[in-house]
């Protein structure tokens, strides 16, 4: 099978719950020569190649989202690639101090809100360390992404990725077929499309 025909065979759902950054996630995997379907329907994501799970909002209402469709109980069964993005990625935690949410417990770490001190949101673009496993493939260390939270994951186990923003916290998370960033690849220019690519590829 050649790599052209590999690309158009591959089923890529992007969960659509109405808190995700959707279009520009589709939009730059359209650049990478992929097709993204958005849905929230459970047959549709079962039969994925890959799942996108994205996220922008507040932690509450987006569970709220999750649970009102029954994505919450789905998503933690998935057994192909699950790629979550920013709120995505901190849904996939144990709990987050934003709303006191119970998170989907992918993840064993709960999400903790920046110093009062800090200035938050963290907005803009940071660099990310320390860089674990094949989704960094390609990836220099300190590299520059993109990113927008007021709430972090602690560097745990399962980091993969570190950031510095007053405090060392995970920039990306793995556990098993599960990944999950801070940042948003899609806004991360050239270095955001390789790690979109290399996880597509995984």
């Amino acid at each position: 099978m050649s790599i052209e025909s590999k690309i158009a065979s591959e089923k890529i759902v992007i969960i659509d719950y109405g808190a995700g950054n959707i279009q520009s996630i589709k939009f730059a995997l359209e650049r990478l020569g992929y097709e993204g379907i958005l849905s929230h329907d459970a047959e549709e994501i079962k039969s994925a190649d890959k799942v996108i799970f994205p996220g922008v909002g507040e932690a509450s209402s987006a569970m709220r989202k999750l649970k009102s469709t029954g994505l919450d109980k789905l998503i933690p069964q998935l057994k192909q690639p699950v790629l979550g993005i920013c709120l995505g990625m901190q849904l996939m935690c144990n709990r987050s101090e934003e709303g006191e949410t119970e998170g989907l417990g992918i993840f064993d770490v709960d999400v903790v809100h920046f110093e009062k001190t800090l200035k938050v949101p963290h907005i803009g673009w940071n660099r990310i360390k320390d860089l674990k496993t094949d989704l960094f493939k390609g990836i220099k260390e300190n590299e520059f992404v993109y990113l927008v939270h007021s709430f972090y994951a602690p560097v745990c186990s399962k980091t993969i990725a570190k950031c510095d923003y007053g405090v060392n916290y995970s920039s990306a998370l793995k556990k098993d077929n599960f990944h999950g960033v801070q940042f948003h690849p899609e806004k991360s220019s050239s270095a955001g499309e390789k790690i979109l690519e290399n996880f597509l590829k995984i």
